[in-house]
């Protein structure tokens, strides 16, 4: 029994699983030694306001609310809606930046991908009037043309790498910048912008306004569009914005699973990941196969973004975007943390969600904010990297002491067969 579970301990996996649970429990203690500080210091929070604040830092996702000035806990199913609604982009941008790095990519152009999703499903969704097709046809044309965009968009730096032996992560760098402003030219002259609702500017419709004739004339008109199904789960999460793009994302991410541990194809991914060189000896095609993986990262993120302003019930702001999404940021973090295991990505996704709305919990029920969760982020993510680095370092060891160990056994052997030699002769 001693023997098995040290045996497991010493497994790879394991290891890995126990160095991001390790990444996440420091994590949160630097939150809550943070929530300390600032509450010892910033007058008015007292003790009971710390231990409010740590309390929401590791078990947020379950707090209802306040009565009588107390924290209430139990099950909130708004809460937990929001957190598997934030978690499908995450999820998609996580794999996204996974499957790239399973081929010796690094996709921070993931920014990028995720806008010109963006930009692809709301113009289809939008663009096509409410009766010419149905709306599922119209969703699954909106769904399709975000991925294609994306990763027409994913192939751009691929082929630089794969050519002309561009740093990915340069080339991506630009081609984030690039959305970001071809994103907002083409929402600034296009009809898309919300001009129903007069109180807003520099918002694009939502996907449930559809383009339908009224009284002759072509008008955006709420409920004429198209929205993910719910699948049921509104019913289970009462007065969140959850939809059916939880499930999509899980089932894509199992697709990917497959792919890269199952095919063909994905065995020549991680051959030109692990040795691009020693690939292409052995007759993989290198080339097209960075082409192809950044392409299918590209697909993977737009589709987080497809996913997201597909459910009807979020607008996206174009007007001088000056910023890039985080998600497409986020899926770093959220890949480094599942070990670029397309499962593990599903829970990473999630778990980063959460930590968004104990941020909200945060902000809401006690004088903290938001940001002592991007301080646990943060935290995670170098973890995340160190822990990577120490198994590198690890690895190297264990190898550099089996090679000792075999010319070890050589120079043994060796000798052994010398006083062999030389007690024959004696005889």
């Amino acid at each position: 029994m001693k023997n098995s579970l040290l045996n497991l301990t010493r497994r790879e996996g394991t290891q890995k699983v126990f160095a991001s649970l390790l990444s996440i429990l420091i994590g949160l203690a630097v939150g809550a030694i943070v929530v300390a500080i600032v509450g010892l210091t910033k007058p008015g929070i007292g003790i009971r306001g710390i231990w409010d604040g740590v309390q929401l830092i590791f078990f947020g996702i379950l707090a209802k609310g306040r009565e009588a000035g107390q924290l209430v806990w139990g099950f909130n199913p708004a809460a937990w809606g929001n957190m598997l609604f934030r978690a499908t982009p995450l999820v998609m941008t996580g794999l996204s930046v996974a499957i790239a790095s399973k081929t010796g990519l690094f996709n921070i152009g993931a920014p990028g991908q995720y806008l010109m999703g963006t930009m692809a499903t709301l113009m289809i969704a939008l663009g096509i009037p409410s009766g010419t097709l149905p709306p599922f046809m119209i969703w699954m044309l909106a769904f399709l043309g975000g991925c294609l965009a994306g990763a027409l968009w994913g192939a751009i730096p691929g082929a630089l790498k794969a050519f002309l032996n561009i740093n990915e992560v340069l080339a991506c760098i630009m081609t984030n910048w690039l959305a970001a402003n071809v994103v907002t030219w083409a929402f600034d002259i296009s009809s898309f912008k919300n001009v129903v609702e007069n109180t807003k500017t520099g918002y694009v419709y939502k996907t449930t306004y559809g383009l339908t004739q009224v009284d002759g004339v072509w008008t955006y008109v709420e409920g004429a569009g198209v929205a993910t199904p719910k699948l049921g789960l509104d019913l289970i999460f009462p007065g969140s914005q959850v939809n059916g793009g939880i499930i999509i994302a899980a089932l894509i991410a199992i697709g990917v699973y497959i792919l890269m541990s199952k095919t063909t194809l994905g065995y020549q991914l991680k051959a030109c990941g692990s040795n691009r060189h020693a690939a292409r000896y052995a007759g993989i095609n290198d080339k097209r196969n960075i082409v192809l993986s950044m392409s299918i990262a590209g697909a993977l993120s737009a589709a987080g973004a497809s996913l997201y302003w597909l459910s009807g019930n979020t607008e996206f702001y174009w007007s001088t975007y000056q910023a890039l999404p985080a998600a497409g940021f986020n899926g770093i973090p959220v890949a480094l943390l599942a070990v670029n295991n397309p499962i593990a990505v599903i829970f990473t996704g999630i778990f980063m969600a959460m930590l968004d709305i104990v941020g909200q919990q945060l902000t809401g029920l006690t004088a903290y904010n938001e940001y002592i969760t991007d301080v646990i982020i943060s935290v995670i993510v170098y973890l995340s990297a160190f822990s990577l680095v120490i198994r590198m370092m690890l690895t190297s060891k264990k190898k550099t002491d089996a090679t000792n160990a075999n010319a070890k056994s050589i120079e043994e052997k060796e000798a052994t067969t010398e006083e062999e030699k030389k007690g024959g002769e004696e005889a």
